[in-house]
C-alpha cells in the first residue's frame, strides 16, 4: 500500500486521514509488524492488519480518534486470545494517529520518497504525543527505523486486448510494475491502472532492451507474429525471470520451431511458458485466464 498517498488523498478529499500501524508483534499474529491501514472519516479504508476482531478494534479506535480530532498518538497493547478471541495466541501492539491539512506540508516528502519505491523514515514521539517523520538514514537518540513501501516485480506486458486489459486490471493491487505495450494507441482504455503505464510503441519488443534484469514478460497480443517477436526478443537476452505467452500446446509446438530456427538455443526456449497461467483454474473468459496468470506470477515472484 502507498500509505503516505493514501493518507495525502483522504485529508485533501475529507479533510482529515488516520493511520493504524501494527507497531510490535510477539508470538503468532495474523500480520507482521509494520502492516498498516488508512481509515478516511467517511469509512473507506486502505490496507489490512489481519481483519477479525483485532481489525475491527483497531477500527473502532481509529474512528475515535478521527471523530476527536488531530491529537496524540493513541497506542494499545492486545493479547488476541484472551482479550480478542482469536486463535492466533501472540499479542500485538497497534498504534493509531491522526492528520488534518496542517500535515500535508510534512507528508509530501514522504510522499515524494514512496514514488521511487521501498524506503526507511526515522520516527520519534514528540513532546506533543504525535509522531515526528523524517528522511534520512542514521537515527538520532529516540528515533526508530519505520520501513515503507514494498518492492515490486516489473511486468512488461505486450496486448491490449481482451487478456491483456483483464490482466491489467488484476495486477493493479499486486505487488507488480506495469508496463504495457501496444502498436495500437486506441486499443487502451481511457483510465490505467496507478501500477501501469501505457505505451503505444511502433516495434514492441524493442521495449525489452530498456527492461530491467529479472523482469517478467507476457505475450498476448492480438497478432501471432508478434507474440514470436516479443518472446524471441525476450529468449535472445536470456536475462528475464519469467517469459510467458498465451496460446495452446499447438501454438507452443510451432513456435518451438520457428524460435529454433531464428536460432534461439534449446535451453532457452525451454524456459518459455506456454500455455500460461496455472494449471487448474479452468475457463477461457478474459477474467479467468488473468487470475490463472497472475496467480503463476505470484508464485514465480515468491520463486
Amino acid at each position: 500500500m502507498e500509505t503516505f498517498r493514501r493518507l495525502i488523498e483522504s485529508i485533501e478529499a475529507e479533510g482529515a486521514a488516520a493511520l493504524i500501524t501494527l507497531a510490535e508483534t510477539v508470538g503468532s499474529a495474523p500480520r507482521e509488524a509494520g502492516a498498516r491501514m488508512v481509515v478516511r472519516p467517511s469509512g473507506g479504508m486502505y490496507g489490512t492488519i489481519g481483519g477479525g476482531e483485532l481489525e475491527y478494534e483497531a477500527l473502532e479506535e481509529a474512528r475515535a480518534a478521527l471523530a476527536a480530532g488531530r491529537g496524540p498518538a493513541r497506542r494499545r497493547s492486545v493479547a488476541l486470545g484472551p482479550e480478542l478471541g482469536q486463535c492466533c495466541g501472540g499479542r500485538v501492539v497497534w498504534r493509531v494517529e491522526t492528520f488534518d491539512p496542517r500535515d500535508l506540508a510534512a507528508l509530501a516528502p514522504l510522499r515524494a520518497a514512496e514514488r521511487e519505491g521501498p524506503f526507511v523514515a526515522l520516527a520519534r514521539l514528540s513532546a506533543d504525543g504525535r509522531v515526528a517523520r523524517r528522511l534520512g538514514d542514521a537515527p538520532d537518540d529516540g528515533e526508530q527505523r519505520e520501513a515503507f513501501g514494498e518492492a515490486t516485480t516489473p511486468v512488461y506486458l505486450f496486448g491490449a486486448g481482451h487478456v491483456g486489459r483483464a490482466l491489467a486490471l488484476t495486477l493493479a493491487p499486486l505487488p507488480f510494475t506495469v508496463r504495457w505495450i501496444d502498436p495500437r494507441p486506441d486499443e487502451f482504455p481511457k483510465l490505467a491502472p496507478a501500477n501501469a503505464t501505457m505505451v503505444a510503441a511502433a516495434d514492441p519488443p524493442a521495449e525489452l532492451k530498456s527492461a530491467p534484469d529479472g523482469a517478467f514478460v507476457l505475450a498476448i497480443t492480438h497478432a501471432h507474429p508478434l507474440d514470436l517477436a516479443v518472446v524471441a526478443e525476450a529468449l535472445r537476452q536470456d536475462r528475464f525471470a519469467y517469459v510467458g505467452m498465451i496460446g495452446s500446446a499447438t501454438k507452443r509446438a510451432r513456435f518451438h520451431s520457428q524460435l529454433g530456427a531464428a536460432g534461439i538455443a534449446e535451453e532457452r526456449i525451454a524456459k518459455l511458458i506456454c500455455p500460461i497461467g496455472l494449471a487448474g483454474i479452468v475457463g477461457k473468459e478474459p477474467a479467468v485466464i488473468a487470475v490463472a496468470v497472475a496467480a503463476q506470477l505470484l508464485m514465480a515472484r515468491g520463486g
